[in-house]
């Protein structure tokens, strides 16, 4: 069975950093891309950030030049640099995936269960 598991959130002061990641495991085959989106109280669902198997990334005008998202393939694994945190960076932080499902013989959207990212002033 395929998760995702994101871990790395927690509380910091503005101006602060923290780098959550989220690592793919399973009956994978091959990872496309992955990205990070938020949820913060009140609000809908966004996306912070993308990234394809090739490396090339695309960010929220929100978060640009202060966020930066990687992966390492070896690792199924992607993570966000996030730099200079605004308490309006406040949010649950969710991964995706769009991968190959071997058990289910498809290509298919994955989630993490989400991290809480809180951003003091």
């Amino acid at each position: 069975q395929v998760q995702l598991v994101e871990s790395g959130g927690g509380l910091v002061q503005a101006g602060g950093s923290l780098r959550p990641s989220c690592a793919a495991s399973g009956s994978i085959f091959s990872i496309n891309a992955m990205g990070w989106y938020r949820q913060a109280p009140g609000k809908q669902r966004e996306l912070v950030a993308t990234i394809t198997g090739g490396g090339s990334s695309n960010y929220a005008n929100s978060v640009k030049g202060r966020f930066t998202i990687s992966r390492d393939n070896a690792k199924n694994t992607v993570y966000l640099q996030m730099n200079s945190l605004k308490p309006e960076d406040t949010a649950v932080y969710y991964c995706n995936a769009d991968l190959y499902d071997v058990g289910l013989k498809l290509w298919t959207g994955y989630w993490g269960q989400g991290t809480q990212v809180t951003v003091s002033s």
